[in-house]
C-alpha cells in the first residue's frame, strides 16, 4: 500500500472504519466544499477549548505544538499557529514545526496538512460532539516517526542518487541518510507484534535503500530483506522452510562454504587454532613409553569433517614435525633411533557429508595421497552414525590412542532442547565424555542465532555479517568470482537464520558464554590457551594479512577468537 506522500512511506490511514478509499472518494469535492466551510484556524480558535479523545488518535497539542525532531510547516494563517501531527502505528502522524530540516520537504508537508485539514472537516460535519482528539501520550507518534524515518549517526549508509532510490523515494536525497540496522531492527519487531502490514513496507524500504553490490552494510542489508521477504511471505510455510534449509547441502553451498573456510583470515585461523591445540594435548601425551609399533598414535573424531581442510592443515603440521626427537632421555626412542613416527587415524559420519558417501571417499582419498607425499601415516574411516554407538568400542578406538574429538563449526547444527525434547545437542556431547578423549576442540562462530528472541536474532545476523563482509575487502576482491560464491553462501545462511524455526532452522549459532555453559553441564572442564599458542596465532594472521590492523586474535575467557575492527567472528576451545 502507498499512501501517496513522495517517499513511498506505508499507508496509515485505516483508523476506526474510515479508510484511504472513503478519503480518496471525498476528495473531487474537497476544495469546493472549503468555500462553505469555515476554516482551520476558526475551527481551532472555537472547538479545540473542548476536545474528547476518540480510538484512533490525531495528536492535536493546544499550547505547544514544537518538536525537535520533525521539519517546519509552512504557515497558513495570519495567526501563524502551528499544527503538531505525528505518525503512530495504527493512524496517520507526524510531527511539524516553524523550523525547516532536511529530511522531510515542503510537498510531503503541504500534503499531509491538507489531508488532516480535510480530516478535521469531515469531523466538524459528523456532529459537534464529536470532535477532534487530543490524546497527548507521544509514545505512538514517535515509535512510528522511528519506523517510517529511521535515522541515525552510527552507523549509517550513505543513500547514491541512484534511478532506483530517487524515483522511489522524494525523502531519499544524495544529503539523507537512512539508517539500516535501524530498518531492520523495526521491521523484525513488526513482525514479532504481529503488525505484518507494516513490516512488509519497512522491508521494501529496506530492499530500496539496500544493495547486493554497495557497502558491506548494504550488502548484508540485501540479504536480510530477502529473508524477511521470504518470512511474510504466508507468514513461512513449512515447505518453504524446508527448500531453504534443503540448499544448505547441496553443491552450490558447499562450495561457497569451503571458499569461505578458505579465504576469511577468521575462518581459516580458528582451524589452524584447532589443530595447535590437537597437537600440544598429543606432544603432552608423549611422556609415556614408546609403543611396541614404535609410533604414536593421534585418533581424530569429527562427526563433519565437511571440506577437510582442517586436516589437510593438519598433516601438514605433522610432516613438519617430523619424527619428534626423543623426550625425557630416551624413553620414547625407538630401534632406530630417537625420532618417532606419528599416525593419523581419522573417523567421520556419513549423515553428516553434505554430500554422502561418493564425496567423502574422494576427500579420504585426497588425505591419503597428500599424507603419502609427506610421509604421514594415515588411515580413514567412514560409519553410520548412531547415537547408542557413541563410544570407543563403538568408533574402533584402540588402546594406543591419543582420542581427539573434534567439533568444527558443526556443534550448531545439532538441534537442543529448544527444538526437540531429544536434545541431540547436549546427548552426544554427554557421549563424546564418557569417552574420556584426551582433548575436544569447539570452533564455532561468535553468533546469538539459536534461543535469541527473533528482534535478537535478526540484529545480531546483521553486525555479525556486516563486520564479517567488511573484513573480506582486506583480502578479497569485490567482483571476484570467488567472492560473489562465498556471498551467495552467506545469504543463504542468513536466509535460514531469518526466515525458517522449528526443526528447518538448522543455523542456531551460540555466543560463546552459552557453548562454555553447555560444555560444563556436559562434565567437560576447560582448558586454557596458553599464550605461546595465542602469540604464535598473532604471528600467522599478521603475516596472512601483511599486518592488517583490523584482524584481531586475543585470548577470551580461556578460548582464543578472531575478529575484525573488535567483533569477534570466531572463537576456539579446548576441553577435557
Amino acid at each position: 500500500m502507498s499512501s501517496g506522500f513522495s517517499g513511498g512511506y506505508p499507508d496509515y490511514f485505516n483508523i476506526s472504519g474510515r479508510s484511504m478509499s472513503m478519503m480518496n472518494n471525498q476528495h473531487v469535492n474537497y476544495r469546493s466544499d472549503m468555500i462553505r466551510k469555515r476554516s482551520l484556524v476558526e475551527f481551532q480558535q472555537q472547538h479545540m477549548r473542548n476536545v474528547k479523545p476518540r480510538a484512533y488518535g490525531y495528536n492535536i497539542h493546544r499550547n505547544n505544538f514544537s518538536s525537535p525532531e520533525v521539519s517546519s510547516v509552512s504557515n497558513f494563517s495570519s495567526s501563524s499557529q502551528q499544527l503538531q501531527t505525528e505518525r503512530f502505528s495504527h493512524g496517520y502522524c507526524g510531527k511539524q514545526q516553524q523550523q525547516q530540516q532536511p529530511l522531510v520537504n515542503r510537498e510531503v508537508e503541504r500534503r499531509m496538512l491538507r489531508e488532516l485539514e480535510k480530516e478535521l472537516l469531515v469531523d466538524d460535519e459528523e456532529g459537534e460532539n464529536d470532535a477532534v482528539s487530543a490524546v497527548t501520550d507521544t509514545n505512538y507518534s514517535e515509535t512510528l516517526q522511528k519506523l517510517l524515518n529511521p535515522v541515525c549517526k552510527k552507523p549509517e549508509t550513505k543513500i547514491p542518487s541512484t534511478p532506483t532510490t530517487s524515483s522511489s523515494s522524494s525523502c531519499a536525497s544524495s544529503s539523507s541518510t537512512v539508517c539500516l540496522k535501524q530498518l531492520i531492527s523495526d521491521a523484525a519487531e513488526a513482525i514479532t507484534d504481529g503488525r505484518l502490514e507494516i513490516a512488509r513496507e519497512l522491508t521494501t524500504r529496506l530492499n530500496q535503500y539496500s544493495n547486493a553490490r554497495g557497502t558491506p552494510e548494504q550488502r548484508v542489508g540485501c540479504y536480510i530483506a530477502s529473508a524477511l521477504r521470504a518470512r511474510l511471505r504466508v507468514k513461512s510455510t513449512v515447505e518453504q522452510q524446508s527448500s531453504s534449509t534443503i540448499e544448505l547441502y547441496k553443491k552450490d553451498h558447499i562450495v561457497s562454504t569451503q571458499l569461505l573456510y578458505d579465504k576469511s583470515p577468521c575462518f581459516k585461523l580458528a582451524f589452524m587454532a584447532a589443530n595447535n591445540l590437537i597437537m600440544q594435548t598429543f606432544c603432552g601425551s608423549m611422556s609415556g613409553p614408546v609403543q611396541p609399533e614404535g609410533k604414536f598414535n593421534i585418533h581424530v573424531v569429527d562427526f563433519d569433517i565437511g571440506h577437510a581442510l582442517q586436516y589437510v592443515y593438519l598433516i601438514h603440521e605433522i610432516a613438519a614435525a617430523g619424527r619428534i626427537n626423543n623426550r625425557n632421555g630416551n624413553s620414547n626412542s625407538n630401534s632406530n633411533g630417537n625420532r618417532i613416527p606419528i599416525s593419523l587415524k581419522l573417523t567421520t559420519f556419513k549423515d553428516f557429508g553434505n554430500g554422502g558417501v561418493e564425496r567423502l571417499k574422494v576427500l579420504g582419498d585426497g588425505l591419503k595421497s597428500l599424507a603419502n607425499k609427506l610421509g604421514v601415516l594415515f588411515s580413514y574411516n567412514v560409519l553410520e552414525f548412531r547415537l547408542s554407538e557413541i563410544s570407543k568400542q563403538g568408533l574402533l578406538v584402540a588402546n594406543d590412542d591419543v582420542l581427539v574429538v573434534n567439533f568444527a563449526f558443526k556443534l550448531n547444527k545439532f538441534p537442543d532442547e529448544s527444538v526437540s525434547m531429544e536434545n541431540l545437542r547436549d546427548a552426544l556431547l554427554r557421549r563424546v565424555k564418557g569417552m574420556s578423549p584426551a582433548v575436544v576442540t569447539v570452533a564455532e562462530q561468535d553468533l546469538n542465532t539459536n534461543t535469541a528472541s527473533f528482534m535478537a536474532r535478526v540484529n545480531d545476523v546483521f553486525g555479525y555479517y556486516t563486520a564479517l563482509v567488511d573484513s573480506f575487502d582486506a583480502t578479497i576482491g569485490r567482483e571476484s568470482v570467488e567472492r560473489v560464491k562465498i556471498e551467495e553462501g552467506l545469504s543463504r545462511r542468513i536466509g535460514n537464520s531469518v526466515a525458517c524455526e522449528g526443526r528447518e532452522r538448522v543455523e542456531r549459532c551460540e555466543v560463546f558464554g552459552k557453548w562454555r555453559a553447555r560444555m560444563r553441564m556436559a562434565g567437560f572442564d576447560q582448558k586454557p590457551v596458553s599464550r605461546v599458542t595465542v602469540d604464535s596465532l598473532v604471528s600467522k594472521v599478521n603475516s596472512g594479512t601483511r599486518g592488517n590492523p583490523g584482524f584481531t586474535v586475543k585470548e577470551e575467557s580461556g578460548g582464543v577468537s578472531f575478529g575484525w575492527l573488535g567483533r569477534s567472528l570466531t572463537i576456539v576451545s579446548a576441553w577435557d
